[in-house]
């Protein structure tokens, strides 16, 4: 028995070797160079992707350079004896422009050949639980049936959130009674601290949060890495744990904030974002929430760049909520605060996600080449 299991465990060290070695990966043709096609390739071929590997990629050679000249394979062209030499298990068409250069019926034959044929915006959301906004249409938007909710899943989501709001501020009274003394013990100025959020429908909302930072008389950056220096030692330990979020149990209560959406952001910051980031207005559809998609996933933003990143977020969980992916963003919520962790998750959390986002989307990873 002793010889028996100790077969079984080197064979299993064996296959997880495989695995982490990308042994297992399925083979991927990437049709176009465009900034989404680069993207993916480098998606798929970094250190944390076992489920893919790219192949080859096949453009007009004029039009591919740099990381990508050594996975060019060919024209487009030469799309069909590309397929039938490298019998990829996945393609993934990511052309910027395809208009009379994609050879539909080679994409045809393969997809009839078993050949799972996706598009490189669908396959870039499934990979990393955001939405490339770069390649997203208005009337993509307008077509796609998942950015449609019905009332019911809303209120549904809201009266959650306001029983779950009710049963907090009840239980953590006492609790706040104490934090709001060693904040007030700890600096001078008042325990809360209350700011103009842009809420549903861009609605102005008084947010309720712990104050964490020394007041200031004049105007202040609204970036956190610019407002380090005024962080108080208890404010510290909040912020670490997320405790001086705990007051938006208020707003929720007063209906301005659901539990799970996106973060509200400051009134201040709304015009430029506004004008910066693309479909920045789609945020406000949804009631924003005390924790969100982004934040799990991403954590804080000291830049517009970032901003726009969790930009990318914000809009997959308004495509794909859901009650299973409003639980997922609790679960991962609750675990950051038991670690004592303000950013992203572990940088194992994109191997266990394919899975998440099966459940909370309700479609079933496809298996490659069916």
């Amino acid at each position: 028995m002793i010889a028996i299991g100790s077969l079984l465990l080197l064979l299993v060290a064996w296959l997880w070797l495989l695995t982490c070695r990308g042994e297992f990966a399925a083979r991927v043709l990437v049709i176009g160079t465009s900034p989404l096609a680069r993207q993916l390739v480098a998606e798929m071929n970094g250190r944390q992707s076992l489920r893919h590997r790219v192949a080859a990629v096949v453009d007009d050679p004029e039009l591919v350079e740099g990381s990508l000249n050594g996975l060019l394979a060919g024209p487009l062209t030469r799309l069909g004896s590309i397929i039938a030499e490298l019998r990829p298990d996945r393609i993934v068409v990511a052309l910027a422009d395809r208009r009379g250069r994609l050879p539909m019926s080679d994409l045809l034959a393969a997809r009839v050949s078993g050949v799972v044929v996706e598009e490189g915006a669908d396959c870039y959301e499934r990979l990393t639980g955001k939405i490339a906004i770069e390649a997203l249409t208005p009337g993509a938007l307008i077509a796609s049936r998942d950015f449609r909710k019905t009332h019911l899943d809303l209120a549904f989501g809201h009266a959650i959130s306001l029983l779950v709001s009710v049963t907090g501020l009840v239980l953590l009274a006492p609790f706040f009674a104490i934090i709001a003394a060693a904040i007030k013990l700890d600096s001078p100025g008042p325990a809360l601290f209350i700011q103009d959020r842009a809420g549903l429908r861009g609605r102005r909302v008084r947010l309720v949060k712990f104050r964490t930072m020394r007041p200031s008389e004049g105007a202040t950056s609204e970036w956190e890495q610019d407002n380090g220096d005024r962080i108080t030692r208890v404010g510290r330990w909040l912020r670490r744990y997320r405790l001086d979020e705990l007051p938006q149990l208020i707003n929720v209560l007063r209906g301005e904030l659901n539990l799970v959406g996106p973060r509200p952001h400051p009134m201040s910051n709304v015009e430029l974002f506004s004008k910066e980031i693309p479909f920045y207005s789609l945020r406000s559809v949804v009631r924003p929430g005390l924790t969100g998609w982004a934040q799990v996933r991403q954590g804080y933003a000291n830049g517009l760049r970032e901003e726009t990143e969790k930009m990318r977020y914000d809009l997959y969980y308004i495509k794909h909520m859901s009650a299973w992916l409003d639980l997922r963003i609790l679960f991962e919520t609750i675990r950051a605060v038991l670690a004592g962790r303000r950013g992203a998750p572990d940088a194992a959390a994109p191997r266990r996600a394919a899975w998440w986002r099966a459940l909370a989307t309700g479609r079933p990873t496809r298996v490659v080449g069916g």
